[in-house]
């Protein structure tokens, strides 16, 4: 009986205590101190541990990840935002930066811009400016020169200088009227103009455009001939 007695006395003491300490933590906790989250945002390692230990937080780093804007070691991201209010003795977990990811500019000299796009794309760069200029060398649509050049270092945006093809060359138009047609053909096709006649042979007797009139490649000249 005695036995039973001890063993019913210490369950129920055990009991007893177990309470009052399960009490005595849950009013420590509930007296902790309530802090506001800081800005931990660009902050480095060293400045963003100090501020949260003035708090009584802690500092936890949970990884890491690409940045533009961020130096390698910064903070970039917190799991809990600022201005939060908190219980002190919590841990904030951020994510610090690697800086920016940096590849290398493939060669674009040539290409056409669609082409020069879609490899970027491929390369996870994209063009930032396109500047178009005229060029007697280089053909229409095409790259004539890039920045940064081929196997420099980038983070994402290409600069392209685009050709326009050549300027469109002006003539003045020659007065063909009393020429014979053949004569009149000999210089349209060395401006490499384009023409259409009435009649097939004899002389120029009118034509448009009338003379001194400017002309340039793609035009067409009318030639009426009896």
């Amino acid at each position: 009986m005695n036995s039973i007695f001890k063993v019913f006395f210490y369950l129920l003491l055990f009991l007893i205590v177990g309470i009052f300490f399960g009490y005595m933590t849950f009013k420590i906790l509930s007296f902790s101190r309530t802090v506001e989250v800081p800005n931990l945002y660009g902050k480095s390692l060293v400045e963003s541990n100090k501020i949260l230990s003035d708090r009584g937080l802690y500092l936890k780093i949970e990884g890491e990840d690409f940045s533009s804007t961020i130096p390698p070691g910064n903070i970039i991201k917190q799991d809990i935002p600022p201005g939060e209010k908190i219980k002190e003795k919590r841990s904030i977990k951020v994510i610090i930066s690697k800086g920016p990811k940096i590849r290398a500019v493939p060669l674009l000299l040539n290409e056409t811009i669609y082409n020069a796009d879609s490899i970027l794309l491929q390369k996870g760069l994209k063009i930032g400016r396109v500047i178009m200029v005229h060029s007697d060398s280089v053909e229409k649509d095409k790259v004539i020169a890039q920045k940064p050049g081929p196997n420099e270092q980038i983070e994402d945006q290409i600069t392209l200088i685009v050709s326009l093809g050549p300027y469109d060359r002006e003539y003045i138009c020659p007065d063909f009227k009393g020429m014979s047609i053949e004569q009149a053909e000999e210089i349209l096709k060395r401006l490499n103009i384009k023409y259409i006649k009435k009649g097939t042979t004899g002389f120029v007797q009118l034509q448009s455009p009338p003379p001194g009139s400017l002309i340039k490649k793609g035009d067409i000249i009318s030639l009426e001939v009896y």
